[in-house]
């Protein structure tokens, strides 16, 4: 399986912010706790080893072996993992993401895979300590629209559930298997439709499925929706409610980050909490006239009250963006974070929130972004006499390669205009000594002579292109098909639409990519 890399800068794909921190720009340095290398690696370890509570590690592993008790029954690589997570030298690696629905795009599959494929590394640089891969799952995330759908094989699948507020992992997956799971072919991998057939919760297919693609590489995939796992954040809800001090440190950041001229990816509120509902819905919290509220409902507290309510029922709080990332610090054992762009600008205004809670911040990793090129459309793509890599450029300019390797005559009327040009000034300064009245006439001569000289260029570069209309049509199909809407194939296309031609695909992705070397891979296809 041919790998090819190249620099995330030249894909055109990816913010300035990124490839400011990806070569380690000076300006962006104070937002981040260490910067991602094998060798930081070590001093990240024994920070959280320091720091990382015993009590902590064990609710955890109880809470692990609870929720993943839902499963029929657990790879060997996933029962191993379970073990070690009792042992003080056994650290994780994680990404978090929402239930997408089977998956979703394929950057889901990558962040995981980049996660694997990281801890794999850790273990032969430090074969005294053990690193499991987590999957943190956005199961509190109430945002339906983003994961009720999935695109493949040219069709947009969407489930019109009858709920659509409150936390999607509780989510009963009424009406899916009608409007989903019977519309995918027949040559779909019936794990795919069995973890949603043999599941009640959104939550509950997710870790299915999850299990069935990344088990044998030992993955835990675990709920934060949880009230054992909740009483870790119990302290950091009633000092939110108290003092609003994550808002506060993200505030003195955000003025920093402006000031080094970038722009805050998220926005952080007073109160960076949720409130789950008796009604399955998720509310946020305000201040209001020295109480807390509940938008769209009635309930109303004093602080005191708030607090107390959080003391005795956390699991009832549930933390936004700003809030998040450390509550999954605070609970695991975690050395790196693997997201994707967007993540890793968000993660960097938080530091002052992990200094105020004195909690390690983890090193934040740009997770691993690839292209996949099928054979037919490799194919297709060295007829027109073309490399993946080229791939990446805009298509006017792959249109004048393909043009030159067929011989085609580039068509421009430049010179000629240019010389027109000289004849119209010419003219226009002979107006200008014998009847200055008629310099604009001139001027509107040239105008039109201009757009007719422009509109022969046109017309005869059309007819230079109809000589090789096929090739210039399998071109243009060729960048659909790779960046559907002009966007990176990732960002859009489901697993399935290589897993159906290509069982093997995760294995290969595992092997492909290399989560430290920054770069964006092409994989091509045997």
């Amino acid at each position: 399986m041919p790998v090819h890399c190249l620099p995330y800068a030249a894909t055109g794909a990816f913010s300035a912010f990124i490839a400011d921190y990806l070569k380690q720009e000076p300006r962006l340095q104070p937002f981040y706790h260490r910067f991602p290398t094998l060798d930081a690696f070590a001093e990240q370890l024994e920070e959280k080893r320091s720091q990382y509570p015993a009590a902590t590690r064990q609710r955890l592993q109880q809470a692990f072996r609870r929720q993943l008790s839902a499963l029929p029954e657990l790879h060997p690589a996933v029962q191993a993992n379970l073990g070690l997570l009792a042992q003080e030298t056994t650290f994780t690696v994680t990404t978090g993401h929402q239930l997408n629905l089977l998956t979703g795009p394929l950057y889901f599959i990558y962040k995981i895979a980049t996660v694997v494929k990281l801890c794999r590394q850790l273990k032969a640089q430090h074969p005294q300590y053990d690193f499991v891969p987590v999957y943190w799952m956005a199961t509190e995330d109430h945002d339906f629209a983003e994961i009720n759908h999935l695109h493949l094989f040219g069709k947009k699948l969407e489930w019109q559930a009858e709920q659509t507020g409150g936390p999607v992992g509780r989510m009963p997956l009424a009406g899916l298997s009608e409007q989903v799971l019977a519309q995918l072919p027949a040559e779909v991998p019936a794990a795919f439709r069995e973890a949603y057939e043999q599941s009640q919760t959104l939550a509950e297919a997710t870790r299915r499925l999850t299990h069935e693609l990344f088990g044998q590489y030992g993955l835990l995939s675990i709920e934060p929706d949880d009230a054992e796992l909740k009483q870790v954040l119990a302290p950091v809800v009633a000092e939110e409610l108290r003092t609003q001090a994550a808002y506060q440190a993200v505030q003195t950041t955000d003025a920093a980050l402006e000031a080094a001229s970038y722009k805050p990816q998220v926005y952080a509120r007073p109160l960076n909490l949720f409130y789950l509902t008796n009604e399955g819905k998720r509310e946020r919290l305000e201040l209001e006239d020295g109480h807390v509220v509940v938008r769209n409902t009635d309930i109303r507290w004093t602080t005191d009250e708030a607090v107390a309510h959080a003391q005795e029922q956390p699991e009832c709080f549930s933390p936004n963006v700003v809030l998040r990332p450390l509550y999954q610090e605070m609970l695991l054992p975690n050395l790196c974070y693997v997201g994707g762009g967007a993540e890793v600008a968000y993660w960097l205004q938080l530091k002052g929130v992990f200094e105020h809670y004195q909690v390690p911040m983890p090193m934040v990793l740009l997770r691993n972004s690839a292209l996949y090129v099928g054979r037919t459309h490799l194919g297709k793509l060295r007829k027109l006499g073309l490399g993946t890599n080229d791939l990446f450029r805009p298509l006017p300019e792959l249109k004048k390669q393909v043009a030159a390797s067929l011989g085609q005559e580039e068509v421009s009327l430049a010179e000629q205009q240019e010389q027109l040009a000289a004849a119209f000034a010419a003219v226009s300064a002979l107006a200008q000594r014998l009847d200055p009245t008629l310099v604009k006439t001139v001027a509107a001569e040239q105008q039109k002579v201009t757009g007719i000289v422009a509109g022969l260029e046109k017309r005869l570069s059309k007819a230079a292109e109809a000589k090789h209309e096929t090739a210039y049509n399998q071109l243009s199909g060729l960048k659909e098909k790779l960046f559907p809407a002009g966007s990176l194939q990732e960002r859009h296309d489901n697993v399935l639409s290589i897993v159906v031609n290509n069982p093997s695909f995760i294995d290969q992705l595992v092997e492909a990519f290399e989560p430290l070397a920054l770069e964006f891979t092409v994989i091509e296809e045997e």
